[in-house]
């Protein structure tokens, strides 16, 4: 995807850019990129998904890659998919960043601030982004 906007400028509060706009970009990315019917598209998107949020989160790579080991096609997949995703991966960490820093400004301790964000995220990312309902 492509912004107005850096990464830096979300983290820096510039931008308003947040996870519901990037998850509904992120799914008309795959929508314009990936043929087929919708269980194709959602599986798409939940891969694609879920390797940007390892890849921001400094998740174990290799760790996140073994859960699809019942599947090479999809693990080769995502490792050829990983340098053109870096941008979304960026902006995905930088979307956290700065819900991590709004909780701090207000007080929230740094290692609760990070598990608020992860809970926060977990909520949100559990739930199919409005562009695929």
């Amino acid at each position: 995807m492509e912004w107005e906007f850096t990464p830096e400028d979300v983290v820096k509060g510039r931008s308003d850019y947040g996870l519901a706009e990037f998850r509904h970009d992120l799914a008309e990315e795959v929508r314009q990129n990936v043929s087929g019917g919708t269980e194709v598209f959602t599986r798409t998107y939940h891969l694609l998904y879920d390797l940007c949020y390892a890849l921001a989160t400094d998740k174990d790579i290799e760790a996140h890659l073994a859960a699809y080991a019942y599947d090479p096609p999809t693990v080769q997949f995502l490792r050829e998919i990983r340098e053109p995703m870096a941008n979304n991966v960026a902006m995905l960490g930088a979307i956290l960043q700065r819900q991590i820093i709004d909780r701090v400004e207000k007080g929230v301790p740094l290692e609760a601030a990070i598990a608020e964000v992860g809970e926060w995220h977990r909520q949100i990312a559990s739930a199919l982004p409005a562009s695929m309902n």
